[in-house]
């Protein structure tokens, strides 16, 4: 790894070496690490210029900014490079002059999660290890299970017990094995964990591992250049874990050490009010504190977050705010963000939108300011939520009785006259 020179504590902010294992040897499992880098090599052969004339249009296009060597082998599905759109008509719905969407659904497994799994296969594959596993609630373990798959390797994914369907049959389809913990998702986690201990397999939990969060902050690497180094005045991020918003900010703020932009936007992170640990401990300021999650986001009801302190840090380093929404509100995001943009995000995806909606009714973001609001999965990974957000088909005969009827209830047929 020629750049990165070492790991810090986020808690302690002791500096290890890169043989440590996956957390603060002082703090334990608690004690987040953070993967430092060497900015100032970094920034010779990392240029606008250089950037501009590189042919590969995935998240690999960052190399210098990734824990990887040299020489790694990487894996063969391509990842990043997703649009960022701009949503005018969504845009005028909330109330704002400017607003853009990064839809992540488009990656592979259709989740941002496979940012942070490309980066844990590349990792397990150095270390000559065949067997990774995780714990989720679903994207980040189908995004494993795929990108495993796609490496050569066996996955082993700890699901809790009311991971969707979409998201199980993804991995099966992957070929994992899959372990439906009658349980929480805490429950999978410290299951996943001991088991990764006792069998010595690679941990891919990103609340365990250092080096996903680097793969997830590559989506804020692309905003920069696909909106051409003029960033939005906010950004918007749902939060379940707290690493993704983590590793936005910190692309951000890497982008700025560089001189590649000469201002980051204010970070805002959403959560459901039904598990909003992250948001609690950001308003008090205090130590976070546990609880059972509740919401329809499934992706985002995580009641123990482990990257907490970090979000917490990004959003307040970057001078943003954290806001809560409930599930109706999530709900109706969904519709209105598939009907003026053809964009089906998930409901933890949807989070965002309706974070963005809420801080404008409340004065947090102008109406004249700019936002980009990061769509983090795909609607078709959790179409039992989608159900709960739309109205169903009307059922016509085969002769079409009563179509008529209903074309002109929904003024789609030319009225007499008109």
């Amino acid at each position: 790894m020629e750049f990165v020179t070492g790991l810090r504590c986020v808690f302690c902010g002791e500096l290890y070496s890169t043989r440590t294992a996956y957390t603060c040897p002082k703090c334990g499992i608690t004690g987040t690490l953070d993967v430092q880098y060497d900015y100032r090599a970094i920034a010779r052969p990392l240029t606008r210029r250089s950037l501009a004339k590189r042919s590969e249009f995935s998240h690999w296009r960052y190399r210098e900014l990734l824990p990887i060597r040299k020489d790694a082998v990487l894996p063969s599905l391509q990842v990043g490079w997703t649009p960022v759109v701009r949503a005018a008509s969504l845009a005028k719905h909330l109330g704002l002059k400017t607003l853009y969407i990064k839809d992540d659904g488009r990656n592979p497994s259709g989740s941002l999660k496979d940012r942070a799994s490309s980066i844990g296969v590349v990792k397990a594959y150095e270390k000559r290890q065949k067997i990774i596993a995780c714990a989720s609630t679903g994207n980040a373990a189908s995004s494993l299970a795929g990108q495993a798959a796609s490496m050569g390797l066996r996955s082993v994914i700890f699901v809790p017990e009311r991971a969707p369907e979409p998201k199980v049959t993804q991995l099966l389809i992957f070929g994992a094995t899959v372990l439906r913990v009658q349980g929480s998702y805490e429950d999978a986690f410290q299951l996943s964990q001991s088991s990764c201990e006792r069998w010595g397999w690679y941990n891919r939990n990103s609340a365990i591992n250092p080096y996903l969060v680097e793969g997830k902050k590559t989506v804020g690497l692309e905003i920069c250049e696909q909106l051409e180094w003029d960033l939005p005045d906010w950004v918007a991020v749902s939060v379940g874990d707290g690493c993704t918003i983590a590793g936005v900010w910190k692309a951000f703020f890497e982008m700025k050490t560089l001189g590649l932009i000469n201002r980051a936007p204010k970070m805002l992170g959403v959560q459901a009010a039904g598990a909003a640990p992250v948001t609690t401990a950001f308003q008090s300021g205090e130590s976070l504190k546990p609880i059972d999650p509740k919401t329809i986001a499934d992706s985002i009801a995580v009641g123990v977050p482990r990257n907490w302190k970090k979000a917490v840090l990004a959003v307040q380093a970057s001078g943003g705010t954290m806001i809560n929404v409930e599930d109706e509100e999530i709900l109706e995001a969904m519709r209105t963000t598939g009907r003026l943009t053809g964009i089906f995000a998930e409901p933890a995806a949807a989070t965002a939108i309706a974070g963005v909606r809420r801080a404008v009714e409340e004065g947090v973001i102008g109406r004249m300011e700019s936002v980009l609001a990061v769509v983090t999965g795909n609607g078709l990974k959790d179409i039992r939520s989608a159900q709960l957000a739309v109205t169903k088909p009307f059922e016509i005969a085969p002769n079409g009785a009563g179509l008529e009827a209903i074309l002109k209830d929904r003024n789609l047929v030319r009225q007499p006259g008109t």
